[in-house]
């Protein structure tokens, strides 16, 4: 027999773990599926900026507490180019900031959040299709971790899943959409050893860019430019060190054993298509960003805002009207994130066969930012998130 619910939610990451919370707060029953384990889910390591107004919608909603207590609060990230560091200040030219709380730390609280208020959560359990998109019943074809077959049937089926979404097939195609790879990736390492710096560094050196964050007291993220096909077993710890150093300097780094280590290519992609039907896309199942603006769970959780008062409409006062211009509304966030996303990027890295006339340029640019207040309160509104829609939150 099918499962029946009012919407099907494909995947639990962000997106589909806070689109069922807040449908839920509106009375709407939904079932959430994964093909991965909880402990998968929890486990591994993403991003970890949050705009001010994912927080805010995180706390005011009960979906996580911890996001105030443990996380931490930023008012602004260090530019550094030249042997000089310029920072960016958000409090004094938009007066808001980021959060610095990891995401797997968020998918704890959301995870948790849902099973205590008994969401039908499935983890293992791996979608293979999605059928009838046209129809007032859509419905998703899966099986469970022992191979047996389940189907979900639902007035809304939400491909939450990811940038290698099932769903996107039956909304767009397999690879229906806007595209664009980059020349270069990000060498990112994880470290035990304290903060060298309270804020973010993005630094621009002749060598490439590099971005000094943090994840906890104890343990850092850093990253470095690098080839795509680069090899993360290419350097030793010693090189390591000297390649993030020699990219900062002015700053020294505080090292520390490094015990993780992978190469994260850059991509942007925006689907054609963001709904068919009564199946709909949301985060990177829609769309991905390059990470240097640190856009993508916040606008997955821009989506999932945006997508709960349209189903609310939709499915409690039949009113289609938000259903019908969801993707349109949300696809003018998503450029001007994608923008946002490319323009960082392009500030920052060194582009492979770039000329002395480049790398020039590019100076100027960002001195163009630094030392303008228009410039810099542009940053600073981009970074720290745009108004999400329908909420007053920034």
């Amino acid at each position: 027999m099918p499962v029946r619910t009012r919407v099907a939610v494909i995947g639990a990451g962000p997106a589909g773990l806070l689109l069922s919370h807040l449908l839920d707060r509106c009375g709407i029953e939904s079932v959430v599926i994964d093909s991965r384990t909880r402990e998968q889910i929890e486990t591994t390591i993403r991003a970890g900026i949050l705009e001010q107004g994912t927080v805010e919608v995180l706390a005011e909603t009960g979906a996580s507490d911890r996001v105030l207590t443990a996380g931490q609060k930023h008012e602004g990230i260090e530019l550094r180019f030249g042997g000089e560091g310029h920072r960016i200040d958000f409090t004094d030219t938009v007066g808001r900031a980021v959060w610095l709380y990891p995401q797997h730390e968020v998918l704890k609280d959301l995870v948790a959040a849902r099973l205590a208020a008994g969401q039908d959560l499935r983890f293992g359990v791996t979608a293979e299709r999605v059928e009838d998109a046209g129809t007032d019943r859509p419905r998703v074809l899966a099986r469970d971790a022992e191979g047996y077959a389940i189907e979900i049937e639902a007035d809304v089926v939400v491909g939450a899943d990811g940038s290698r979404s099932v769903a996107r097939e039956a909304v767009t195609g397999a690879y229906g959409g806007y595209f664009r790879e980059y020349p270069f990736a990000w060498f990112g390492i994880l470290c035990e050893a304290p903060p060298s710096a309270g804020e973010l560094i993005y630094g621009n050196s002749p060598d490439g860019f590099a971005l000094i964050s943090q994840r906890s007291p104890d343990v850092q993220r850093m990253y470095f430019q690098c080839d795509p096909d680069t090899d993360t077993e290419a350097y030793d710890e010693g090189q390591l060190w000297e390649m993030l150093q020699a990219r900062v300097p002015g700053t020294t780094l505080h090292e520390g054993p490094i015990f993780q280590r992978d190469v994260l290519r850059f991509r942007s992609f925006v689907a054609h298509e963001m709904r068919r039907g009564r199946v709909v896309l949301v985060g990177d199942a829609a769309h991905t960003v390059p990470p240097t603006g640190a856009k993508g769970m916040n606008l997955a959780v821009a989506d999932v805002v945006l997508l709960t008062d349209a189903l609310r409409a939709l499915l409690l006062d039949r009113d289609e009207t938000l259903f019908d211009s969801f993707a349109e509304t949300a696809r003018q966030r998503i450029w001007k994130a994608q923008h946002f996303s490319w323009w960082m990027t392009s500030l920052l890295h060194v582009q492979p066969g770039a000329s002395d006339f480049d790398r020039m340029r590019q100076l100027g640019e960002l001195r163009t930012v630094v030392e303008s207040r228009a410039g810099s309160t542009y940053l600073a509104e981009a970074y720290t998130g745009w108004p999400l829609p329908g909420t007053g939150h920034h």
